[in-house]
């Protein structure tokens, strides 16, 4: 370089970006340069429009998951009022490993999905206690209870454990003795459609009611069938019909029924309503 030349200044960023969008609108530099901006302005609107509408996607969500609750404790009707008729119910965490209610806790507040991943609030199971194949279990659950004036009349409880694909979340509505089904509903699942998938099938959820979870002393003897169940065989109260196809699902779903009916579920809960002590 010349001893009487000066070295050239870099520009601005905002000059350099003006020299691009000078550019002819063929050149390269232009292009890559138009693509990028618009992909930043996209990402920005998309990022903001998910900011925005999450308080209404929770909102959905949480009124979507009390339709369910409703509906299985036979007290949804179309055009209700979903949050008043959800007045209607006693909401209650309860300590599962002792069975006991948990006092002085907003149990409508409560999420299960949360408590199940914070190590603080869950419990590690081993793979000899794990049968419903879900890792972790919440230290507490939240029971949902229809009485009438003092009279239980029914209980719901959230149950859930893995199928083939995923994992399987359903609503448990049980007669007051804790032990019968009165409805059932599986409301959240991604298992293969036309075969696992038919655990959502109305039809099939409504071949539960009247099975018998439990026996007299409180053991889990709840089974999904091979085929379909035979009313002449001693073992039908507590069986429902298998799903064609899905062998792993339909294990899936006798495995996570027998984890929480037992001593790691709402057993020692069951068991306290069983003597009267829970409702």
């Amino acid at each position: 370089m010349p001893e009487n030349a000066s070295p050239s200044k870099a520009g601005s960023p905002l000059d350099s970006l003006k020299a691009v969008f000078a550019l002819p609108n063929n050149h390269p530099n232009k292009i890559i340069a138009v693509a990028v901006a618009l992909c930043l302005v996209c990402s920005l609107i998309v990022s903001a429009a998910a900011v925005g509408l999450r308080p209404l996607q929770e909102r959905n969500e949480s009124l979507a998951l009390k339709r369910e609750i409703l509906k299985v404790a036979g007290l949804y009707e179309p055009g209700l009022d979903i949050e008043q008729a959800f007045k209607r119910l006693d909401v209650r965490l309860v300590e599962l490993d002792t069975g006991e209610y948990v006092s002085g806790v907003d149990a409508t507040a409560f999420d299960m999905r949360k408590a199940a991943a914070d190590p603080a609030q869950s419990l590690a199971l081993g793979n000899d206690d794990d049968l419903a194949r879900i890792r972790t279990r919440a230290n507490t659950m939240p029971v949902y209870l229809l009485r009438d004036g003092e009279e239980l009349k029914s209980l719901i409880l959230p149950v859930y454990g893995y199928g083939l694909w995923s994992t399987m979340y359903a609503l448990l509505a049980l007669e007051p003795d804790g032990r019968t089904v009165a409805d059932i509903s599986f409301y959240d699942q991604r298992e293969t459609a036309g075969l696992g998938g038919e655990v959502a099938n109305p039809r099939w959820q409504a071949g539960w009611s009247g099975k018998q979870l439990v026996d007299a002393q409180g053991v889990p003897v709840f089974r999904v069938a091979k085929g379909s169940v035979d009313p002449a065989t001693p073992a039908a109260g507590s069986q429902v019909d298998g799903l064609s196809g899905a062998t792993l699902t339909s294990n899936g779903v006798t495995n996570l029924v027998r984890f929480w009916m037992g001593d790691l579920g709402y057993g020692p809960y069951l068991q306290r309503v069983r003597d009267g002590r829970g409702g």
